[in-house]
């Protein structure tokens, strides 16, 4: 089996939205809103994919984004409750966060992990109707 290609797509906040570039390919694209930008980046990728003839399903989209502007547009993510879930001082996410601080890798990953851990937690949550 071939090897998936990967490209790496970082996110940055611009005056009109967000904006996606990859460093190593020749893609990028813009959208209003993250998921209007995952789309697009997908779109993007597909035209590069079919420039380069090379099938979609052995290429791997991972996006990169800043601590700062994750969790300004995640904003239903609350900081604090992150560091309380994964065992890390508020006050240090909160660092993260607001850019004054830069996290390590391994630090990069607790976080990571954490805010995967709730997304496969909410993710299984049904809302019970009321009336």
């Amino acid at each position: 089996m071939a090897r998936k290609k990967k490209i790496l797509l970082t996110v940055e906040k611009t005056n009109t939205g967000f904006s996606a570039y990859s460093e190593g390919y020749s893609i990028f694209t813009t959208g209003m809103s993250i998921p209007e930008l995952i789309n697009n980046a997908y779109e993007a990728t597909e035209l590069f994919a079919q420039d380069q003839d090379v099938k979609m399903a052995s290429i791997e989209i991972k996006f990169e984004i800043d601590f700062k502007q994750f969790f300004q547009f995640y904003k239903v993510l609350n900081a604090k409750f992150l560091a309380e879930k994964i065992g890390m001082n508020a006050s240090l996410l909160s660092q993260y966060v607001q850019g004054h601080k830069k996290p390590s890798d391994k630090q990069t990953e607790k976080i990571l992990e954490g805010i995967h851990q709730i997304g496969q937690e909410l993710s299984g949550i049904n809302l019970l109707k009321t009336g």
